[in-house]
């Protein structure tokens, strides 16, 4: 179990380090322990008013926000590895020190920075991007209905235009509701 002054302990040694600093594995279950606990005797009390009451609200507030500060200090802190790792290629640095979920975190915004480089390379070498959609006039008006995503489109009145997906397009094309244009 941990203690407010655990919390505090741990959220400013994160203010004041460049590196991620190494907390326990059951930190967030821990907190999570203690801010239910004083939550729970907080609400207990009879007298809204006694002082115990009001300092463990104020803990609690407290807490929490010492809590947002320190999780969003360690974010920032695997942004700026992540930076670091995609220009030298290291990208283990920190990274005993990070929690099983920025783990994944890390991973996760490593994979998004390689695909947005490869895209960025494919532009910079003159391969485009395959059209996605396709603009389509309606020859008749179409009501609602739901498309392949699941989200409802339409209605659609005849000489509308929409831009919508080649399968959708091609459907309303094939059913006659609507036809392609042509590209300028």
């Amino acid at each position: 179990m941990i203690t407010y002054n655990d919390i505090y302990e741990a959220s400013r040694k994160e203010r004041y380090s460049e590196q991620l600093q190494k907390i326990p594995n059951s930190f967030i279950s821990d907190f999570a322990v203690y801010l239910r606990e004083k939550t729970e005797m907080a609400s207990k009390e009879n007298d809204s008013f006694s002082d115990v009451i009001m300092k463990a609200k104020k803990q609690i507030e407290n807490a929490k926000t010492l809590f947002k500060e320190f999780i969003l200090r360690r974010r920032k802190k695997i942004l700026n590895l992540v930076l670091v790792a995609t220009e030298t290629g290291i990208s283990k640095q920190d990274f005993d020190n990070m929690l099983t979920f920025e783990k994944k975190l890390f991973d996760d915004l490593m994979k998004c920075v390689d695909s947005s480089d490869k895209k960025l390379n494919e532009a910079l070498n003159g391969k485009e991007e395959t059209k996605k959609n396709d603009l389509i006039i309606f020859k008749e008006d179409v009501e609602k209905f739901v498309g392949l995503n699941g989200d409802e489109m339409g209605p659609y009145d005849k000489g509308q235009m929409a831009n919508v997906s080649k399968e959708i397009a091609k459907i309303l094309i094939d059913g006659e509701k609507a036809e392609l244009v042509e590209d300028s």
